[in-house]
């Protein structure tokens, strides 16, 4: 089994902040990266996004799907998906989405027992259950030797 080389970035697509993390070229650790804010409107978010990935330069992004505890995909999913392909239809570089159960809350539960306020975790908890995104999906490929998730097509803008 074979493991692609490159930087991935994974986002955790939430209503109001949008985590970003980012993993080293041999997938060894994914870290946070950033948050980006969604409250000046999606396309503000969106150019915002397509800068960090320039910067960056990845070979794929990870958008994490919040699917239900009965595996159902609700309204934010469709809300996840929907600003997903919006992104994917902007750039050149494949986005896969996985299933992000639970990261959000196990992001609080790390947050908290290293002793974080709430109000601290606020700001960073899409951050990190960004980098929980992420590290499973590199921790998926590398054990299976396909790419985690299901790839987002890219459809043209209405």
């Amino acid at each position: 089994m074979t493991f692609r080389r490159g930087r991935r970035l994974s986002l955790d697509i939430g209503s109001v902040r949008i985590g970003m993390a980012q993993c080293d070229p041999d997938g060894i650790l994914a870290t946070p990266l950033t948050t980006v804010y969604r409250r000046d409107g999606d396309e503000q978010a969106l150019q915002q996004l397509r800068s960090l990935i320039a910067e960056h330069e990845p070979i794929e992004i990870i958008t994490g799907l919040p699917t239900s505890l009965d595996g159902q995909q609700r309204a934010s999913a469709a809300a996840a998906r929907e600003f997903a392909q919006a992104l994917a239809a902007q750039i050149d570089i494949p986005v896969r989405e996985v299933d992000e159960r639970f990261t959000t809350a196990q992001a609080h539960g790390v947050l908290q027992s290293a002793g974080r306020s709430s109000r601290q975790r606020r700001e960073i908890v899409d951050s990190v259950a960004a980098v929980m995104i992420l590290q499973a999906a590199i921790d998926q490929e590398k054990r299976t030797g396909e790419p985690a998730g299901s790839p987002i097509a890219r459809t043209e803008e209405p």
